[in-house]
């Protein structure tokens, strides 16, 4: 709002912001608010003592001086934490000349003028430097507070209560020594590893070790606020102090991790490094209480393991039943103050913080400024004032703190644990601290940081300088800290005796003792019961079909959409993919299993197939019927996903780490979108299971195919699913009818093992006539087959001489194209699941074709430098021992062809190409 706004407004609108005023002053915006309280203090003065100037009016020098005092309190509370002292390394905080007392528009003379205003204080009478003297103590020490941004009065009204508090209770000693003893194991801690494992990096947290006393707080004071447990993600920097002193991991185990000797027991024995790695534990605090902690692991790629922490956290909400207040779990995110700023994902993570299907009642952000990304100043890293700007989109409270500054941080984290229990939203502490080392404890940061690395090394420690603070206090004499520190330091020394006497024993360490490492059985190829008794699966359809009475559905869905399905269910054939698939939840939710879909429009479905929720065309209510199979089911969740792939699809996969009786999906909305995903899928789902024993049975739908949709819409790039493919760590599919794609799904839950499943969805196929199946094919004793044979031969096994091998779409058009040409010499062999690839099925097929084993087609649609044909030629060729031969798209830098009537003289070319080359 412009200074000029009250005089242009019109006199109904400032009447009624004016009544807004009196029933709430927080409730209209500050220029409001100031405009209002100069003209209540002018018209009160005037009742009381005219001015000397005109009657019946204050004089101008009065009316000035009140909007200044006035405007000098909004200015403080707005800007009042860039004049803050937050970097350890500075004497003292910016000087800001808007907050000067001539930018304020004041004099020395006028300091010793009475003010009094209910803005500040309750209406508490002064002097001017009195008020301003308050303002700048509160909003220009060591802690900078910055809310201004956001717009609720009530939340704005909050904070203001709690920052501008006229006396709050001063810590106890208790606070005090607790403080200095968080600081101390952190530090203590990281130089016992400094000396004991030179050369080693450690990513340690010297500079910013009060990351532990703000965890430390959170943890205590959760209890009073209903807290049970922390989901805390976090990078590499500060990690091991934080695995050894807020986990308390034993240290034993941590520094086995540091020894030569150390081989991780995992999978493939492919194991992270230590400073990735995750763990579970229960803390008990001070007041008794026990606090869950679950410590996520993590890949080196910055933020990647945001989404999948609050996906966690909602799975842990669901778990416990706080769906609707969501006080019981609470997310905790670590960062960098490089990463907050520059990474993308981090806006798409707190975008999610506040939408129904991925809300966790808000993050406390904890952010270790160390005012330096790797060897990249500031100025080179962003283009904001802070790195916390971000967080602005989502009116996060930020409360940025000096890390020299102990109880100022205590006081923060505090205030942050609050905010979030009250209003369930994300909160930021910044803590400004420095990096005592490089990058890591081998790199030499005076090369590039020669001014900040000199300041840095004639910096006394946080600890030290919190030790003398106490000392001058009364609160902990010198001998105290020491023989603290020396109780510390003793116990660093147990471990590492402890750790001697387990390698002597020979049991070595266990680095995964007290993790969140699920051993899984080795992956076979062992026949799931998926199907269902016929009974069940019509009764489940034909709920399928119903909707409530007086429910207005669009005339399209119900002539078209539920005709065509309530024909098939009492046909018994005829049901197309999208019916499978409601078919498949329908009949996991009615075994008490739940279901969760979500991605970029999936309610209706990019390809206006799915249509699990139904809207009423006259007032928009909904109605799900998967919800409403029968009276005890489980629930099926599904949403509309933000305008994004990274955050969500990290969401689905933390929640698949912590919900193994739920299926959950995601939707990409075309299926080459997921590319934007791409750090999820190589850093997590393809490999979590080797290096951190985290299965994960989480279903990527990724529509696939080659329809002349250009480049940008065909490829879901199955080859990069099959170059990361190994060690049986996922499933690449793409299925040929709905009923392989109906036991797929069951699978994902019936099977004891747990692997992420990656499916090539169809979209012409959606309502391709021929692509439908029997409702008999999946019923009780059907099952899932990963090698499909030929079904509509035109001749005798004995009389093939060719096989053509492919999976998905392209079936069909050579399908199509045999029938019209009546070859009767070829069989078309459908590999369902690329991989793991069921070689005794695939052998125990082709063996039926005796004169075929010379003439081996690999067809696809893809170009020869995609899709499956790298991955398979060399299977295939072993398996045949011969060459085999290619009919598809030449090699292309391009997915796919722009131009529909190229892309149709080139499938036309490379289905011929399969039953001549």
């Amino acid at each position: 709002m412009s200074a000029s706004l009250p005089y242009r407004a019109n006199a109904d609108f400032l009447e009624s912001k004016y009544l807004d005023w009196k029933k709430d002053p927080a409730s209209v915006e500050p220029l409001w608010s100031s405009f209002f309280e100069g003209f209540e203090l002018g018209m009160a003065k005037l009742a009381a003592q005219p001015a000397k100037g005109a009657e019946g009016t204050l004089s101008e020098k009065t009316l000035s001086f009140r909007m200044r005092v006035t405007n000098a309190i909004h200015h403080f509370r707005a800007l009042g934490h860039t004049a803050a002292h937050l970097d350890p390394l500075s004497a003292q905080g910016p000087e800001i000349a808007s907050l000067s007392l001539a930018g304020l528009g004041f004099t020395d003379e006028e300091l010793e003028e009475d003010v009094q205003t209910h803005m500040f204080r309750g209406g508490q009478p002064m002097k001017l430097k009195t008020m301003l003297g308050e303002l700048r103590r509160i909003y220009c020490g060591k802690t900078g507070f910055e809310f201004w941004h956001i717009n609720n009065p009530e939340v704005r009204a909050w904070l203001l209560d709690r920052i501008e508090v006229t006396e709050a209770p001063k810590p106890a000693a208790k606070e005090h020594i607790d403080a200095l003893r968080w600081l101390l194991e952190a530090e203590s801690f990281e130089r016992f590893l400094h000396r004991r494992f030179v050369g080693q990096k450690r990513f340690s947290v010297e500079g910013g070790e009060s990351l532990l006393v703000a965890l430390e707080t959170v943890l205590e004071g959760m209890p009073a606020y209903g807290g049970k447990e922390i989901v805390l993600g976090m990078a590499h920097r500060g990690r091991l102090s934080v695995l050894a002193n807020f986990l308390r991991k034993p240290l034993e185990y941590l520094f086995y991790e540091f020894s030569e000797n150390y081989v991780p027991n995992m999978v493939a024995g492919d194991g992270d490094v230590k400073y990735h790695l995750g763990f579970e534990t229960v803390r008990q605090t001070s007041s008794g209480d026990s606090i869950g902690v679950m410590l996520a692991p993590n890949p080196s790629h910055l933020e990647a393991v945001d989404p999948v922490v609050e996906g966690m956290a909602r799975a842990r909400q669901r778990a416990l039943g706080d769906t609707a207040e969501r006080r019981k779990v609470i997310p905790v995110l670590i960062h960098g103050d490089a990463a907050f700023a520059g990474q993308g994902l981090v806006a798409e993570v707190l975008n999610l913080s506040q939408l129904p299907g991925y809300r966790t009642g808000g993050t406390i952000h904890v952010i270790v400024n160390n005012q330096i990304g790797f060897t990249t100043q500031p100025a080179d890293a962003r283009s904001s004032h802070y790195c916390t700007d971000v967080a602005k989109m989502i009116e996060a409270p930020v409360f940025h703190v000096n890390g020299d500054c102990p109880m100022e941080v205590v006081r923060a984290a505090k205030l942050a644990l609050e905010f979030r229990q009250t209003f369930g939203r994300d909160v930021i502490i910044d803590i400004v601290c420095y990096r005592r080392h490089g990058h890591n404890e081998t790199d030499e940061p005076g090369f590039t940081q020669p001014n900040m690395a000199r300041a840095i090394g004639q910096h006394p420690s946080t600890a030290t300088l919190f030790r003398l603070d106490l000392a001058s206090q009364g609160i902990l004499d010198e001998a105290g800290a020491a023989a603290l520190q020396k109780e510390l330091e003793d116990e660093l020394e147990q471990g590492v005796t402890t750790l001697a006497e387990k390698d002597k024993k020979a049991n070595g360490g266990n680095p995964f003792e007290g993790s969140m490492a699920e051993l899984q059985p080795a992956y076979d190829y062992n026949p799931v019961k998926t199907g269902v008794e016929l009974a069940k699966l019509k009764r489940v359809g034909e709920r399928l079909l119903e909707t409530p009475e007086g429910f207005n559905l669009h005339p399209t869905i119900a002539k078209r959409f539920l005709a065509a399905r309530k024909k098939a269910i009492e046909a018994g054939e005829g049901i197309d993919w999208a019916y499978a698939e409601s078919l498949a939840f329908g009949t996991l939710l009615t075994e008490g299993h739940g279901v969760r879909l979500s991605g970029q429009d999936v309610r209706r479905g990019t390809f206006s197939h799915r249509h699990s929720v139904f809207y009423d065309s006259q007032n928009r209510e909904r109605y799900i019927p998967l919800n409403n199979l029968q009276a005890e089911q489980g629930r099926y969740c599904v949403y509309n996903s933000l305008l994004s792939e990274a955050a969500v699809l990290g969401f689905d996969y933390g929640y698949s780490l912590l919900a193994s009786n739920l299926l959950v999906c995601w939707e990409a909305q075309f299926g080459d979108f997921v590319n934007g995903a791409q750090v999820i899928l190589d850093q997590f789902i393809a490999s979590a299971e080797s290096k951190w024993q985290r299965p994960s049975h989480v279903t990527l739908l990724l529509p696939h195919g080659y329809e002349g949709q250009g480049p940008e819409h065909s490829s879901a790039r199955l080859e990069r699913f099959l170059q990361l493919s190994a060690g049986g760590n996922w499933q690449v599919c793409n299925f040929t009818t709905p009923a392989q794609y109906f036991h797929a799904l069951r699978r994902q839950i019936k099977r004891s093992t747990r692997k992420p499943l990656v499916v090539m969805t169809p979209k012409s196929l959606l309502r391709h006539p021929k692509c439908v199946s029997k409702l008999s094919d999946m019923a009780e004793g059907t099952t899932f087959k990963e090698v499909l044979d030929d079904e509509h031969l035109l001749a005798a096994p004995e009389r093939v001489t060719r096989l053509i091998l492919c999976s998905g779409k392209v079936y069909y058009d050579l399908l199509e194209f045999r029938e019209e040409h009546k070859i009767k010499n070829a069989a078309i062999i459908r590999i369902e699941q690329l991989y793991p690839l069921n070689y005794e099925m695939l052998k125990e097929i082709v063996a039926k074709y005796p004169r075929a084993q010379k003439k081996w087609i690999w067809c696809q649609e893809e170009p020869r430098n995609m899709g499956a044909f790298y991955y398979i030629r060399p299977r295939l060729e072993e398996l045949s021992n011969h060459k085999l031969r290619y009919a598809g798209r030449e090699r292309s830098s391009s997915p796919a062809a722009g131009s529909k009537a190229i892309h149709s003289l080139e499938q036309d070319k490379l289905v011929e190409a399969a039953f001549s080359v």
